[in-house]
């Protein structure tokens, strides 16, 4: 992981859905990770959705997030958190939760 480019890590974001939705190239899984934070109030869905678009508009990328056990609160402040970070400082974060994502995905097909 630590040798690829920021196009490559970009191209894989893309295989992620957006909090709240459904969908990406492991749809089972995102619901899975999602699922605490689907159990939210019909408002925070609703800002979720609102401040995804707002992220991918200021960033260009989905808004990534290591979601198993977080609730959708906790997943909406975090947004709003990141949303003032620089475009630079945003990528390296977004790449450090795509990193947990996928560590923690592997781990569960090596130990399943």
């Amino acid at each position: 992981m630590d040798q690829l480019t920021d196009d490559e890590w970009l191209e894989a974001m893309k295989a992620h859905p957006r909090i709240g939705e459904r969908g990406g190239d492991a749809p089972k899984s995102s619901e899975r990770e999602q699922s605490r934070a689907m159990q939210t109030s019909a408002a925070t869905l609703a800002a979720l959705a609102a401040e995804n678009r707002r992220y991918e508009e200021r960033f260009g990328h989905v808004f990534l997030i290591f979601a198993r056990g977080r609730g959708g609160e906790e997943i909406l402040s975090e947004l709003r958190r990141r949303m003032n970070n620089e475009p630079a400082a945003e990528l390296e974060e977004a790449k450090r939760e795509l990193r947990k994502i996928a560590l923690m995905r592997l781990s569960g097909l090596v130990t399943a």
